[in-house]
């Protein structure tokens, strides 16, 4: 029996053909390292003001904007004139939520995005097979590369301190380990906010070398030590909260394991766990977890997890899922030592 034939349906093509784009992905992110937003914070402007501005070649400048106004991120108010819209006012330096290092355009990764397919067929990351190096290896002994990663990091930081604080009773610990925190960004947002906490920031030697002018400038250096070390290796130990912001999901299960079994023999009685991150929801709804799962697999081989891959991991490493509380952005949740009933905040 011959199948059916395919319906013609014109809003379904056009639609298909907006999604299968990269063009506009591309242009955004340019145009954010560019910062022709910031050129736009006072009134609309000519494309040769902002080219001249920018260091940008005109004609091409304007070809970009015209694409990215057809969109709506961006303007043309009168011909060869763009202004701000609402969707480009975030890619502006100083905006209180500023996206603008949330879009970086890395060749490495473009590169290693070009062997999806390789990814889909056996399950490994590309990143390593084409560069000869895993990812965080590779950032290692790329600084510029690395430094792009701290800020697409640190601008989403400043989403993630507005929307997951409300979400946990900071005031109940007095001393946090931010394993694997980085450059120190969220961490300093959370002291700065919480005035009787004191913390703790680990991660590798690169990555927090810049962090104890972040702290400083943050006024909290004063209530934060600065360890430079691997969560594969012995954490510091008692802590009220250990804290692992979108750490998991860059790993595969043996290692994402290895990590809470640090955690765990870190841990006294009554610690606590806080995994901040993404969880993958069941069925055909959007979020974008199910986004940057792919991403990771491309990149690193790890995965993001539904909330029963979350608790299998938690259990394998001697520890109990408490607590699930969603936010916009990330999902906070909660765990300590697997034995008798923790009391819940």
């Amino acid at each position: 029996m011959l199948a059916a034939r395919p319906r013609t349906d014109l809003g379904a093509l056009t639609r298909l053909t907006e999604l299968a784009d990269y063009i506009v992905p591309f242009t955004i992110r340019v145009i954010a390292h560019l910062g022709v937003a910031d050129q736009l914070a006072d009134g609309p402007r000519p494309v040769t003001e902002l080219a001249e501005a920018t260091g940008a070649h005109a004609p091409s400048l304007l070809r970009a904007l015209r694409a990215l106004a057809g969109k709506g991120i961006f303007t043309e108010v009168e011909p060869e004139v763009f202004g701000l819209t609402k969707l480009a006012e975030p890619l502006r330096t100083d905006h209180p939520l500023s996206l603008r290092d949330a879009y970086p355009l890395m060749a490495a990764d473009v590169r290693a995005w070009a062997g999806l397919g390789d990814c889909l067929r056996t399950g490994e990351a590309a990143f390593p097979r084409i560069h000869g190096a895993d990812y965080w290896s590779y950032l290692a002994g790329h600084p510029a590369d690395s430094l792009a990663v701290d800020r697409w990091m640190s601008s989403l930081t400043r989403l993630h301190l507005r929307t997951v604080l409300p979400a946990w009773p900071w005031a109940q610990a007095r001393q946090l380990v931010d394993v694997g925190g980085g450059d120190g960004a969220f961490l300093a947002g959370l002291l700065r906010r919480c005035p009787h906490l004191h913390g703790t920031l680990l991660d590798l030697p690169h990555v927090v070398s810049a962090a104890p002018a972040l702290l400083a400038e943050a006024g909290v250096a004063d209530r934060c030590r600065i360890v430079a070390g691997s969560f594969f290796d012995p954490l510091p130990a008692d802590a009220d909260l250990y804290v692992l912001k979108t750490i998991l999901p860059g790993w595969d299960d043996a290692d994402a394991t290895a990590i809470l079994r640090r955690i765990a023999a870190a841990m006294g009685p009554q610690s606590r766990l806080l995994l901040l991150e993404a969880i993958i929801p069941t069925g055909d709804v959007f979020d974008v977890a199910k986004l940057v799962d792919l991403h990771t697999l491309v990149l690193t081989g790890g995965r993001h997890r539904t909330r029963d891959d979350l608790v299998d991991l938690l259990a394998g490493a001697g520890l109990r899922l408490d607590r699930i509380v969603a936010t916009p952005t990330l999902t906070v949740i909660a765990a300590g030592p697997a034995g008798p009933q923790l009391t819940s905040p």
